[in-house]
């Protein structure tokens, strides 16, 4: 078996929350290695933009009548959502510091993990 077919096996059968989390971690990651980088400018943006992304669909995917999370934390999850977008606004305008998007999405990490 090759690879790249275990690894499309591995996306077939893993939880979601497990792929949420695994998505969170490589976001995080290149935000990380972004600011200890001092990455300035493009790559700076990307990861930024990256992670503005990831938040703007899981707003979107809480939005939809049929996600089953309850009422509350889908709003929660959509207002987050909100503030990336404006913060990193601010990241990529203004140099703001990552840490709070960094620390928003450790935060998530640890909910998905059960450790919260």
């Amino acid at each position: 078996m090759s690879h790249q077919a275990y690894k499309s096996a591995q996306r077939i059968t893993e939880d979601p929350r497990n792929t949420e989390y695994r998505l969170f971690g490589q976001v995080t990651g290149a935000l990380i290695d972004a600011q200890q980088k001092g990455i300035k400018g493009g790559p700076l943006a990307e990861a930024v933009d990256w992670n503005r992304r990831l938040w703007g669909t899981l707003a979107a995917d809480c939005m939809d009548d049929r996600n089953r999370l309850p009422k509350e934390v889908r709003a929660q999850i959509v207002s987050l959502s909100l503030w990336v977008t404006r913060y990193s606004k601010q990241v990529t305008r203004t140099g703001a510091s990552m840490d709070p998007l960094i620390e928003v999405n450790r935060t998530i990490m640890q909910g998905l993990s059960g450790a919260a």
